[in-house]
């Protein structure tokens, strides 16, 4: 495994992270809970230290299940969970709230499904622009003094949002989707997270599922899977004539890890991280198998040659 330092922050972390979403009932379809906190401790023993979470995840589930597996463990990790998002019993959407109140509530509700006393990074999930981002701000900069977050940030947020933000509070990092097949951040985030000091913490780097190489034209999903409705934040991933097309330009990917001895969501993993202003990938996974085939990418210096090729490939 290799580490590096989030941004200009003294947190350093694996370039390989946990990414919770799968572990979240009513995202990605069923599993097995046994099955995910053994692939928890094998990441841990194969040397993960960033595991990230969130409320929104099943609405808590996926907090105490990630909770249950780092039972003794808490010490050995960079623990990372959301806040700043509403749910209800029924089927509307999420509402963004980044008041104090909510983020307070919602930060000492994830504490107590975490089995832990503090966050080593805490984000606002989404932005709200409701209010002004000196609101959540000042919060956190409250909730570090009292020692419950060791650092704060931002997910989804644009340039304008984080410098709003960093005028009240030195948030460490933004979470964004990024993969090869969604270069949008390169254009304005990435340049700004680097000129600032910030980290990159990336999801999505295996496209949702697409990069794992598992998917073909006849892959259906669950219903209580997202992916269902075949779009991907704002892309039709998965949508008709562009979802094959897709599929086309994996299988030519498998066919440049396979001569390097990869497998295509090795190179998707290592695409990512040769992008010097990520700190780290999360791989959403909730086997062990695949944790253990994942953090193998931080292995592969990818050249920008390799890059170029590569690139070349999806830009087609």
């Amino acid at each position: 495994m290799k580490y590096r330092n989030l941004g200009n922050s003294d947190l350093v972390t694996s370039v390989i992270g946990f990414g919770g979403w799968p572990m979240g009932r009513d995202h990605y379809g069923s599993f097995d809970e046994d099955e995910v906190i053994r692939a928890v401790h094998s990441a841990i023993d194969l040397g993960v230290t960033l595991f990230d979470t969130a409320p929104s995840y099943g609405k808590g589930e996926g907090e105490k299940l990630l909770g249950r597996a780092l039972e003794g463990k808490r010490d050995k990790v960079v623990l990372v969970s959301k806040g700043g998002l509403m749910w209800t019993d029924s089927d509307d959407p999420m509402k963004s709230n980044s008041s104090r109140e909510h983020l307070a509530k919602g930060l000492e509700d994830s504490l107590r499904r975490l089995q832990t006393d503090y966050l080593d990074l805490y984000l606002v999930h989404w932005p709200d622009d409701s209010r002004p981002f000196s609101e959540p701000m000042e919060a956190f900069a409250d909730f570090q003094k009292q020692g419950k977050i060791r650092h704060g940030g931002v997910s989804n947020f644009s340039v304008e949002q984080m410098s709003e933000s960093l005028g009240t509070f030195p948030i460490a990092c933004d979470q964004v989707g990024y993969h090869l097949f969604d270069f949008r951040p390169e254009a304005e985030l990435f340049p700004f997270c680097h000129e600032n000091g910030l980290g990159v913490m990336v999801y999505g780097p295996m496209a949702h599922g697409l990069l794992t190489g598992t998917m073909t034209a006849d892959t259906t999903f669950e219903d209580n899977d997202w992916r269902r409705r075949l779009q991907a934040f704002g892309q039709p991933l998965f949508e008709g004539e562009r979802f094959l097309n897709n599929l086309r330009k994996v299988d030519a990917l498998k066919k440049i890890a396979a001569a390097k001895g990869r497998t295509v969501a090795q190179l998707a993993l290592a695409w990512v991280l040769s992008n010097s202003v990520v700190s780290v990938a999360l791989a959403g996974t909730r086997r062990s198998s695949e944790i253990e085939e994942d953090v193998l990418a931080a292995g592969w210096e990818m050249s920008p040659g390799e890059r170029d090729e590569i690139t070349a490939i999806v830009g087609e």
